[in-house]
């Protein structure tokens, strides 16, 4: 199947957004396909595409300033974080949805800040479970592993126990180099497997130890999470200890472990100290069918966290990890940035009113390009009007009057009654680093597709002169 390049570079264009900024996606095809929907009626009257390009570049950098001038410059409590993700999710998803996503989003990143560290969404890690309804995703304040403990005599459920991070082989390896050993009798390969077993034996006595050293006299459990093998020996001692453990733990799991934890992740058992030991109050194994899981939580401050998707179906939980996402990324956005941008159009509705009095600014020709664009940037409140079942030039002149004797408030829709709002009081907030890299991306795609043609004509004429 051949692709068209003009939706080839969109959809590239598209997937940067989301890249850059996670968000903004759909307004992106949206903004490009209007700039050249509103080119093509000038070209058609014989304006050269160069001459609109130049007058989406004015634009572009009159929106731009308009951005700044427009934008929320504010303190990021938790309302205003709830607001611009609740923003974002009701596009992706059902509102009732959209609204638990939020709270779960907000809390998830808010869990996650660190003073002075740059905020890591890997620190959220994002678990999926074909269970339940979709109403049923939650937020884990503390880990959830996709694997369980390899011992059927380990307990189940551990309260108030001490966490063992560590990356050590706890099973016996076979050596590389070819080696026979010969025996007269029993006792003899007793001592023979037991030569071979003492190293690792040797290392699993020195967990044993560190736990009886922290445990005997109190209630405490003891849990080993080992990102490297146990083997059955190895297992059986630990259980007869009452240590529960979980071998081949994902590596990515391991740091994560000692945020949510506290401790240290120990590469070695030579130096093992209470110090180097987190705490969970609770640490239980989940069976799903043929799968286990194991959830360490009621954490004291756990600086990783997981959010568990849960759905009936694979379709719905892909749909609510690309919300979760969007999600993370607002929160982490505004946090960043530390300033808003009024949603439901408001800002394009205030772009298209201040670029038709920056018209009058222009020169010439060039005009006609800022016009395009600004007529193109009402495509948003257009569509979120179409979607909401108004009309949409009835709802565009509205807007438009709204703003106009409204002295400079953002005007946005409010798609219940169709009427005009005023979007920062109806908490309606979008990313200002979405809004400024849609803003840029968009004119220079369009400005590109406009130009190709150009391109290609010359290309074809010098061809033709040969």
């Amino acid at each position: 199947q051949i692709q068209h390049p003009t939706a080839t570079l969109i959809a590239r264009a598209s997937t940067a957004q989301n890249d850059e900024v996670g968000d903004g996606t759909t307004s992106t095809v949206l903004l490009i396909g209007e700039l050249l929907k509103q080119a093509d009626l000038y070209i058609a009257e014989g304006l050269h595409p160069r001459i609109l390009n130049e007058g989406f570049e004015l634009a572009r950098d009159k929106a731009l300033d308009i951005l700044e001038d427009k934008k929320i410059i504010c303190e990021m409590d938790r309302e205003k974080l709830v607001n611009v993700a609740n923003t974002s999710l009701r596009t992706k998803v059902n509102s009732k949805l959209a609204d638990r996503l939020t709270e779960i989003c907000v809390d998830a990143v808010l869990s996650i800040i660190r003073p002075g560290v740059p905020i890591d969404l890997h620190m959220v890690e994002i678990m999926e479970m074909k269970h339940k309804t979709d109403m049923d995703t939650s937020l884990i304040r503390g880990l959830v592993l996709d694997h369980g403990a390899r011992h059927p005599d380990m307990m189940k459920k551990v309260e108030d126990a001490y966490i063992l991070t560590c990356n050590v082989s706890l099973e016996y390896e076979k050596s590389e180099v070819n080696a026979g050993f010969f025996y007269k009798s029993a006792e003899e390969r007793e001592k023979l497997v037991n030569a071979e077993r003492a190293f690792i034996t040797e290392r699993v006595k020195k967990i044993i130890e560190l736990k009886k050293k922290v445990c005997d006299g109190t209630k405490k459990g003891f849990v080993v999470i080992n990102q490297k093998g146990i083997d059955p020996m190895s297992l059986d001692l630990l259980c007869k200890e009452g240590i529960v453990a979980l071998r081949r733990a994902k590596r990515r799991n391991m740091e994560r472990l000692t945020l949510a934890c506290g401790g240290e992740a120990m590469n070695s058992v030579d130096d093992l100290t209470p110090d180097c030991l987190g705490e969970a109050g609770m640490v239980y194994e989940h069976v799903l069918g043929e799968d286990k899981y194991t959830f360490v939580e009621d954490l004291k401050n756990p600086q990783s966290v997981t959010v568990l998707i849960k759905g009936p179906n694979a379709h719905t939980i892909t749909q609510i990890k690309d919300a979760v996402h969007d999600g993370l990324r607002a929160v982490k956005n505004a946090l960043e940035d530390g300033s808003l941008v009024a949603g439901a159009g408001a800002f394009e509705v205030a772009a298209h009113c201040e670029l038709m009095k920056y018209k009058s600014e222009v020169k010439g020709r060039l005009q006609l390009g800022v016009q395009a664009f600004a007529d193109a940037l009402l495509v948003i409140p257009k569509t979120l009007a179409v979607n909401a079942g108004y009309d949409q030039q009835e709802i565009i002149v509205k807007l438009v009057q709204e703003y106009n004797s409204a002295g400079g408030a953002m005007i946005g829709l409010d798609i219940n009654t169709g009427e005009p709002i005023v979007s920062s009081d109806a908490g309606i907030m979008d990313n200002y680093r979405v809004k400024k890299q849609l803003l840029s991306s968009c004119s220079s795609i369009a400005g590109n597709l406009l130009l190709v043609d150009e391109i290609v004509r010359g290309g074809l004429t010098s061809t033709r002169g040969k």
